[in-house]
Parts: C-alpha cells; sequence; structure tokens
C-alpha cells in the first residue's frame, strides 16, 4: 500500500505508550524512509520514529527510535540507548556539550554499525547501546 504506514494500530500503540519512558518526541513531519546497504550483504530500510528518555538499572539517556526492515514486508522497531554516561565521558573529556543534532548523529551511525554487524535482520530486533568508546570512535568519524 503506497503512502500507508507499514504498522498496525496494535505496534503504533506498543511503540507509544511502552513502559520504556513514555512517547516519543522529535518525529519528522513527513516520513521518509531511507536505505542502508551493510557489510553483512543486506540492504535495510528504515524510518526515524523519535526518541524519548529511558531509565533502566540505574542508567538513563536517550532512546532513538528507528523503523526497521530488511524486505519491505515486515517492519520493526530497533532502538539505539545512548546513556547520558557514555556522551558524558566524551563532552567531559573534551569540554564541550554535544548538541541534540550530533546525538542523534551518533545514534544513527551506531544503527549502521549494528546494520554492518549484526549477521540477521532478526537481530536487529534487539536494542543498540552505545558505549563511551562508541560514542569517541563515531564522533572522531564523523569529523566533529
Amino acid at each position: 500500500m503506497r503512502g500507508k504506514s507499514p504498522y498496525s494500530v496494535i505496534s503504533v500503540f506498543r511503540r507509544f505508550f511502552s513502559k520504556k519512558g513514555g512517547p516519543l518526541e522529535g518525529a519528522p513531519a513527513t516520513r521518509r524512509m531511507k536505505t542502508y546497504s551493510a557489510q553483512s550483504g543486506y540492504v535495510y530500510q528504515y524510518y526515524y520514529d523519535g526518541h524519548r528518555v529511558f531509565r533502566s538499572g540505574g542508567e538513563s539517556g536517550v532512546e532513538f527510535v528507528f523503523s526497521v526492515s530488511a524486505d519491505r514486508k515486515k517492519w520493526h522497531p530497533s532502538a539505539v540507548l545512548v546513556s547520558d554516561a557514555a556522551i558524558g565521558a566524551w563532552e567531559e573529556s573534551h569540554a564541550r556539550e554535544l548538541s541534540s543534532t550530533e546525538r542523534y548523529a551518533v545514534a544513527k551511525m551506531a544503527l549502521f554499525q549494528a546494520f554492518d554487524e549484526r549477521p540477521t535482520p532478526d537481530l536487529m530486533k534487539e536494542e543498540v547501546r552505545v558505549r563511551p568508546a562508541d560514542v569517541e570512535a563515531i564522533i572522531e568519524t564523523l569529523g566533529l
């Protein structure tokens, strides 16, 4: 179905009202499907759905949620968790704060890294956790 969201009403309801921290914010007004050809051999399509605060096991930060598919038929949410500790470590060592756009760039690059490293699309259902070393490497790659 052209122009229609690939989600059922139930999956949208679950995503927006999950126990992870409330509804998503920051979703673009018009969703744009993007494509990424991973080193794993799969070609992924994805949408950015938004972000929200997460708190889990004494950790907190921002959860960036993407809708992901490797076949354009089955879609599922894929969460990238960027912890405050990971960002804070970089900010402290470089004496500057990352903007919200830079934090999104870290999350998106971490998603691409997971596309490259995870051997099957089913593994993209597992959340991607960004560690301090990941932040350092990603920001260096981006030249920020």
